[in-house]
C-alpha cells in the first residue's frame, strides 16, 4: 500500500481475498527488523552521553550544578548515533527497498507478482553488485535522516534539562509552602 500510487493500493481485505496472507504480509519480516535502527542509535547516544558527561563530571568542581549536554554535544552525538545505526542497518534498508521495487515493477507489467523474498533479494543483490551493494545508496540514507535524528535528540536534551529544572524547583516550592503551613 505504501509504494502504490495515490488512491490505487488494493485494501487489505481484497489483498487477503484475492491473493494470499504472504502477500498481505509482504515486507513484515523486514520492517521488524529495521526496529532495531532507533534501538541501535538510542543505546549508542545513551552510551557516548554517559562516556561524556562522565569525563566532564571529572572535570567540573564539587557543589557546582549538574553536568549537563550542551546543545552542540547533543547535536553531535545524535548525528554521530543515528550514522551508526543506519551504518548497522542499511543492509536491510536496502533489501525492504529492493522488495518494494520488485512489488511496484510487478504492478505495472499487470502479470502475476514474482516471490520475492529476502532470501532472494540478498542472493540478487550479492550476485550482482557484491558486497558493496549492500550499502549502495547510503550517503543519500545518512544525509536524509542524520540531521532530524540530531535535531530531535539535541531538543530532546534540552527539554528533558530543562523538565528537571521546573521538576526540582516546583519540589522546592511545596516543601517550602508545606514547611509554611506546619509553622503556621
Amino acid at each position: 500500500m505504501q509504494t502504490s500510487a495515490f488512491g490505487k493500493s488494493k485494501s487489505l481485505w481484497i489483498t487477503l481475498t484475492e491473493g494470499s496472507w504472504s502477500e498481505a504480509f509482504d515486507g513484515l519480516g523486514i520492517s521488524l527488523l529495521l526496529t532495531s535502527n532507533p534501538a541501535i542509535q538510542y543505546t549508542v547516544f545513551d552510551q557516548l552521553k554517559q562516556r561524556l558527561l562522565k569525563d566532564k563530571a571529572k572535570t567540573t568542581e564539587k557543589g557546582t550544578s549538574p553536568v549537563v549536554l550542551s546543545a552542540f554535544s547533543a547535536f553531535v552525538l545524535g548525528a554521530l548515533s543515528k550514522s551508526i545505526a543506519t551504518v548497522l542497518t542499511y543492509p536491510a534498508i536496502r533489501c525492504k527497498v529492493m522488495i518494494q521495487a520488485a512489488d511496484d515493477d510487478d504492478d505495472k507489467k499487470a502479470e502475476p507478482k514474482s516471490s520475492k523474498t529476502i532470501s532472494s533479494v540478498i542472493w540478487s543483490i550479492w550476485k550482482k553488485e557484491g558486497f558493496l551493494g549492500f550499502f549502495k545508496g547510503l550517503h543519500a540514507q545518512i544525509l536524509k535522516t542524520v540531521l532530524s535524528s540530531a535535531l530531535l535528540l539535541m531538543i530532546k536534551e534540552k527539554i528533558s534539562a530543562t523538565t528537571w529544572v521546573l521538576i526540582l524547583s516546583l519540589r522546592r516550592i511545596l516543601l517550602l509552602r508545606q514547611r509554611k503551613l506546619k509553622s503556621a
